[in-house]
């Protein structure tokens, strides 16, 4: 049978399209189902992109396998600070790290993953088979920084500084056996646990120009470099209501910040829906995708499916915009942005400064000329009612739930199309795109 050769890729939400919390959503599978062939290979280039960013890909990946019952790759899988691969110019520089999960894992330049197992070797003094220790190497991608810095790291050398919770405040005092070098620059990865010690200690890095054990200076403005991953206010999970996320710790940031200073917090660049900067990148992901398979029509569409109108919706629509308004110039060298058009403040990245030239060469070879939103009914955004037939009536937003450095737009969260769950997206998409997966798509 000859394979329809498809001119769209999805960009797949997971919090609230595909689960909630650890819970999978019914739809999901059903949906999954229609996007293989009999094979199991994916018809459709597919990218997994999440505001999470407490994993390794290659766990997220595994995670999505064992939901869906499909098999996923880690260059499926787009995490909130994913792009930060491409600020090389970082790499080399002692960065502060903050969020949870195995950071210094997520963060490093390791070329492998050395791992020792069990297993038959053959003696060749001896000519005898033995039981011995192998060494097993696996690929990972990380980010590639060579001097992350934890908070518990920089609490442990400056204890002093963490003196909220009075339970952990130091019995004796000690000088700092070693002092760390010069941090200079923060990287924020995700929510922290202790909201209270991440605040101060990134605080006083910023108050110090870097050096925390050091008393506050006057007039240390613009401060040290922050980039920042995932803007996310709210986060559907398994509770009834959307639960914190990482975009209440930054207002918490930004505030505390300001009323110290005076002076607003100023980011480098920030990452994670609404960012154009991750569609950017979701976009390379879903070309690579596509060479792989040897396809020769361009991507030309991207349908991005989620639950949020001010991540999902919003950042679809606000790169659409950026992909309308190059199409006419497709011959000038690109630029990135990493806020929104329009925004309050300008964080534009300069590829020239900022990216590498390999990355700035991939970026600006962009094929997509239009992202589809593309809301689904079963996470943030939930109407508890049927889906309306005039989808302008469904929206009541009036709070900005945004970042700051985000402006307002109305029509940017505006979805394209309002469906009641991922399986009703995957159709209506394939009936948009005149696609018909052939007689050999996998049915169970």
């Amino acid at each position: 049978l000859r394979t329809q050769q498809p001119t769209f890729g999805f960009l797949f939400d997971i919090d609230g399209v595909l689960v909630r919390g650890k819970t999978p959503i019914p739809a999901a599978r059903k949906a999954f189902q229609k996007l293989l062939n009999s094979q199991g290979d994916f018809l459709v280039p597919v990218v997994f992109v999440t505001n999470a960013g407490n994993c390794l890909r290659q766990k997220k990946a595994d995670q999505l396998s064992h939901i869906l019952d499909v098999p996923i790759s880690q260059e499926q899988v787009m995490m909130s600070h994913s792009p930060l691969r491409m600020f090389k110019r970082y790499h080399d520089k002692c960065v502060l790290v903050s969020g949870q999960g195995p950071l210094l894992d997520i963060a490093k330049q390791y070329p492998f993953k050395r791992e020792w197992r069990w297993g038959v070797g053959q003696n060749v003094n001896f000519n005898k088979i033995q039981i011995v220790l192998l060494s097993i190497t696996k690929n990972i991608i990380s980010l590639g920084f060579c001097h992350p810095i934890t908070i518990d790291r920089l609490r442990e050398t400056y204890p002093l500084l963490d003196m909220v919770d009075h339970d952990r405040r130091p019995k004796v005092l000690h000088p700092p056996a070693v002092e760390l070098p010069k941090i200079e620059a923060i990287i924020l990865f995700g929510e922290p646990v202790r909201w209270e010690t991440n605040l101060q200690l990134i605080i006083d890095v910023l108050l110090t120009s870097g050096y925390p054990g050091n008393p506050y200076p006057q007039g240390t403005y613009p401060h040290i470099p922050v980039l920042a991953c995932n803007m996310d206010l709210m986060w559907a999970a398994e509770a009834q209501s959307p639960r914190f996320g990482h975009g209440t710790f930054m207002v918490c940031l930004e505030n505390i910040y300001k009323k110290i200073t005076g002076k607003d917090l100023k980011y480098e660049a920030l990452m994670g829906k609404p960012s154009e900067l991750t569609y950017h990148y979701a976009e390379y992901l879903i070309r690579t995708q596509a060479a792989a398979k040897q396809w020769k029509k361009p991507i030309r569409t991207l349908y991005a499916v989620g639950d949020n109108l001010m991540t999902d919706i919003y950042g679809a629509n606000l790169y659409n915009r950026y992909l309308e308004e190059n199409s006419s110039r497709r011959g000038s060298k690109a630029r990135v942005h990493a806020q929104a058009a329009g925004g309050t403040r300008s964080t534009t990245i300069s590829q020239e400064e900022e990216l590498d030239n390999s990355w700035e060469s991939e970026l600006a070879s962009a094929t997509a000329t239009n992202c589809r939103s593309v809301l689904v009914c079963t996470g943030v955004y939930n109407p508890h009612t049927e889906v309306p037939s005039d989808t302008r009536e469904s929206i009541t937003e009036t709070v900005f739930h945004g970042h700051r450095d985000f402006r307002f737009d109305p029509a940017l969260i505006e979805p394209d199309h309002i469906v009641s769950d991922v399986d009703a997206a995957v159709d209506l998409i394939f009936q948009l795109e005149n696609f018909e997966p052939n007689a050999n798509c996998r049915t169970s």
